[in-house]
C-alpha cells in the first residue's frame, strides 16, 4: 500500500490544513498543463490519490488503521480507485478556499434606483422630499426565517445538508469528482417543510413605504443620492441593499441653468433701451431691481451676483445672468411714425443706410500692418 503521507511530504500528525496546503503546492508543480510529461503525470496521479485519501475523514481513518481505503467497506465513498475533487485542483491553481458547503439563506438585498422629480427652487436651496416606493421588507410573521411559527428547516435528505451533489467521472487523470448545487434544497442544505403563509418561505414580503429624503442644495439632473441600507431586504431577511435616488429637475418657465448660473431673457422696448430703465425681476430670493443702462443693445447682459444655484461642493452660489433683447416697434400709428421721423431728422439719420462692420484685427494682422508701414 502506498505511503500517502510520504507522497505529500508530510508526517502522520499533519493537520487537515497542512494536507491541503501540501497538495496545492504539489498540484501547481505537477499538473500536466504546467509540467507535461509521463513522469509528471504519473506523479500527479499519486499525489491526487494521496490527497483524496487524506482529505476524506473516513478514508484517512481506514488508511491510518492499516486498511485499504479503496477496498469494499474501506471508506471509499464513490467507487473504487483513486479520485480527487476538481474544486481542489482549481483551488491549487487559483488559491481559492473552495465554494463548498451549503450557502446561507440570508443574502444581501439588491440595490434599487428610483427617480425623484424636483423644482428648480429645490435645486437652488435644497429641500426635503417624500418618496413612495414598492420594496421588499422583512416578513413580520416569520421574522425572515421563512418557516411557520414552531417549525424550523430540516436537513436536506438528498445532499445530507452539504448543499451540493458530488459525482465521479473518469478522465485521463483518474476519477474526477465534480460538484453541483443540490436541486432539492437549491444549495441551502436544508428544506423548509412548512413555509410561512405570509412570505411563502422567502422571509420577506413586498409593501409600499414612504421615505423622507433630504435633497442637498446644488443638485442637478442626473445627480444620485445614496441611501445606505434603504434598498430591498434580501432573501431570508438578509441585509438590505442601498437605495439610489436619481434627481430630475423640472424645467422652469423663466430660468434655465448652466452649471451653477441661472439665465433668463428680458425683452425691453426700444425707448427703454435708449433711455435706460429699472426692471423689477423676480428671483428665487425675492424681487431684485435690474438696472438697464441707457443705450443698451440687444444681446447685452446684466449679472446679479450670487443669486444663482448653491454650489453642491464648496460654499457660495452662482450668478443670475439676464440676457437683454430690444423690441423694435411694429404697427405704428401715424402719430408715432411722425414722432420717429422727427427723431431721425433731429439725429441726422434720415435715409441713413445700414453700416457693414468689419471684423476687428487680430494681433498678427496688426503686426503685419506695422511692417508694411
Amino acid at each position: 500500500m502506498n505511503d500517502y503521507y510520504a507522497e505529500l511530504g508530510l508526517s502522520r500528525d499533519s493537520s487537515a490544513e497542512d494536507i491541503k496546503r501540501a497538495y496545492r503546492k504539489l498540484a501547481r508543480q505537477l499538473h500536466p498543463d504546467v509540467n507535461p510529461g509521463p513522469e509528471s503525470e504519473e506523479r500527479f496521479k499519486r499525489v491526487s490519490q494521496a490527497y483524496d485519501v487524506l482529505s476524506d475523514p473516513d478514508k484517512k481513518r481506514s488508511y491510518d488503521m492499516g486498511a485499504d481505503p479503496y477496498a469494499p467497506g474501506g471508506g471509499a465513498s464513490f467507487g473504487q480507485g483513486p479520485g480527487f475533487s476538481f474544486a481542489d485542483v482549481m483551488d491549487a491553481f487559483f488559491g481559492g478556499q473552495g465554494a463548498r458547503g451549503p450557502r446561507p439563506r440570508q443574502q444581501r438585498g439588491q440595490d434599487a434606483l428610483v427617480p425623484l422629480d424636483i423644482d428648480l427652487a429645490d435645486a437652488v436651496f435644497g429641500a426635503e422630499e417624500s418618496l413612495t416606493l414598492d420594496t421588499a421588507v422583512v416578513c413580520q410573521s416569520c421574522h425572515g426565517a421563512g418557516a411557520q411559527a414552531g417549525t424550523r428547516p430540516k436537513t436536506c435528505p438528498a445532499c445530507q445538508g452539504r448543499g451540493e451533489i458530488q459525482q465521479v467521472q473518469r478522465s485521463f487523470l483518474g476519477q474526477v469528482m465534480t460538484s453541483r448545487p443540490c436541486m432539492t434544497c437549491h444549495g441551502f442544505g436544508t428544506v423548509i417543510t412548512h413555509p410561512c403563509m405570509e412570505c411563502s418561505g422567502d422571509g420577506r414580503v413586498r409593501t409600499r413605504r414612504t421615505l423622507r429624503i433630504k435633497v442637498p442644495a446644488g443638485v442637478d439632473t442626473g445627480t444620485r443620492i445614496q441611501l445606505a441600507a434603504e434598498g430591498e431586504v434580501g432573501p431570508g431577511g438578509g441585509m438590505p441593499g442601498d437605495l439610489y435616488v436619481e434627481v430630475r429637475v423640472r424645467p422652469h418657465e423663466t430660468y434655465s441653468r448652466t452649471g451653477d448660473d441661472l439665465h433668463c431673457t428680458i425683452q425691453i422696448p426700444m425707448t427703454a433701451a435708449a433711455l435706460g430703465v429699472v426692471v423689477p425681476l423676480t428671483t428665487f430670493d425675492g424681487v431684485s431691481d435690474l438696472e438697464v443702462r441707457a443705450g443698451t443693445q440687444s444681446g447685452d447682459t446684466r449679472t446679479l451676483r450670487a443669486l444663482g444655484v448653491t454650489h453642491l461642493r464648496g460654499t457660495g452660489r452662482g450668478d443670475l445672468i439676464a440676457h437683454l433683447t430690444v423690441a423694435t416697434p411694429t404697427r405704428l400709428t401715424a402719430e408715432q411714425e411722425d414722432l420717429l421721423r422727427e427723431l431721425a431728422r433731429v439725429r441726422g439719420e434720415e435715409g441713413t443706410q445700414g453700416k457693414v462692420e468689419t471684423q476687428p484685427k487680430g494681433f498678427f494682422d496688426k503686426m503685419r500692418d506695422a511692417f508694411k508701414a
